[in-house]
């Protein structure tokens, strides 16, 4: 029997959905991210206040050293000390944002790395895929492992779990 994960934060309630695939499996062929969710949280992604409220949901684990900020979107939680977000009223605005995931990609996959699979999964393979883009203008512009370079962008690739300190 598939688990029911049912979702009460600020942003949802009484959301429900299933997960239809063992945590970290079962991806899209096309879907190969660098960074699993825990890993981005660590890292340090979004100013820290992305997942504040909702950690109910996903394994105690991803948290354990999270850089996280209650209060507010704090830049210097980014592993690179930079903004790179735009704020979610911009997201909204262009018509980004499922439904299902009032958050945006790093909820959608959060919820794909645990296994759940719903019809926005292909729409958000594509955008992943799309901002691999900003590689070739690292790679392009930059001396290799030069993090000082770009940081901006390379910030910008952790929020979509690619490695960025690997370029």
């Amino acid at each position: 029997m598939r688990k029911k994960i049912t979702v009460n934060d600020i942003m949802q309630k009484n959301y429900s959905y299933f997960l239809a695939e063992p945590i970290g499996k079962g991806f899209h062929p096309d879907f190969r991210p660098e960074l699993t969710p825990k890993q981005m949280l660590e890292l340090g992604v979004f100013g820290g206040k992305y997942m504040t409220d909702c950690k109910r949901e996903f394994p105690e684990s991803w948290f354990e050293k999270a850089k996280l900020c209650h209060e507010f979107h704090d830049p210097k939680l980014n592993y690179f000390r930079i903004n790179a977000s735009q704020p979610l009223s911009y997201w909204i605005e262009k018509g980004w944002i499922y439904k299902e995931d009032p958050r945006g990609w790093f909820q959608w996959y959060c919820r794909y790395y645990m296994g759940r699979r719903c019809p926005d999964d292909l729409r958000q393979i594509k955008r992943w895929k799309a901002f691999k883009r900003h590689i070739g203008q690292i790679k392009k512009s930059c001396k290799k492992m030069d993090l000082s370079c770009r940081k901006k962008q390379r910030q910008a690739l952790l929020h979509w779990a690619y490695d960025s300190r690997k370029i």
